[in-house]
């Protein structure tokens, strides 16, 4: 009895070699995706510049090129790295506004609300102090309650000028006139403008930090100006005064 003889793998069964695509296909891929290495970084760190000089004064312009792309795309994940930290944080600054807000809308009193803008506000948006004060014109009403301080007429035009309405300081001292026995604990401040309406003296929310920068000139404020919105309407209403 013959021993049976292994059959050989058919031809078919075989799978198809693996095509090494040419120097061809390689130049049209990349001319048909420009951005492939800019998206594809790991790609640039396998490939080793052949600095070659054919002859006098001739530069490789192959290392230099794979040099550039590479700093390009550092450049790239640095800014991609800004962009979404800058993201969160605005985020989390959203978030924290809009909690602040509700709190002041669910007030159920004016002194609770006085409260909650003198006390809650603090922690709600991780500042050290949170200050609501108001200008005295001779003739606050008498539901005015303590946690509110007084400043003298056009004391809001001295601490914030008379241009803007929401006033970044990045690193200042605190005020004593504004910031109490708080003072020491300022190095950084955010002060909102109010206009409650027109039969009422004008207002100041003051949020400060003892953290130097914490608030800056060049960031927005629209969140804050509607934090400061906020809060007018919530006075208003409580003591029934007209819109502005």
């Amino acid at each position: 009895m013959t021993d049976a003889k292994p059959k050989r793998e058919a031809i078919a069964d075989r799978p198809p070699p693996e095509k090494i695509p040419s120097q061809a296909d390689i130049r049209a891929f990349l001319a048909a995706n420009p951005r492939y290495l800019t998206e594809n970084p790991e790609v640039l760190d396998a490939l080793v510049p052949d600095h070659r000089h054919n002859g006098e004064q001739v530069i490789d312009m192959q290392g230099f090129l794979i040099d550039r792309l590479r700093a390009e795309n550092g450049r790239l994940t640095e800014c991609h790295a800004k962009l979404l930290a800058t993201t969160r944080t605005n985020l989390a600054s959203q978030g924290r506004i809009h909690g602040a807000a509700l709190a002041l809308l669910e007030a159920r009193s004016f002194r609770e609300l006085i409260e909650v803008a003198t006390t809650d506000l603090a922690v709600r948006l991780d500042v050290d102090v949170a200050v609501l004060a108001v200008e005295n014109s001779g003739g606050l009403p008498d539901r005015t309650v303590s946690g509110i301080r007084l400043l003298q007429r056009g004391g809001v035009d001295r601490l914030m000028g008379t241009e803007r309405d929401v006033v970044l300081n990045a690193h200042t001292r605190g005020r004593k006139l504004l910031y109490g026995a708080a003072t020491g604990l300022v190095a950084s401040e955010a002060l909102l403008r109010l206009h409650a309406s027109p039969e009422a003296p004008t207002g100041l929310l003051a949020l400060a930090s003892r953290e130097g920068g914490r608030f800056d000139s060049g960031q927005g404020t629209e969140l804050l100006g509607f934090l400061a919105r906020t809060l007018e309407l919530c006075i208003r209403t409580w003591l029934g005064l007209p819109r502005s």
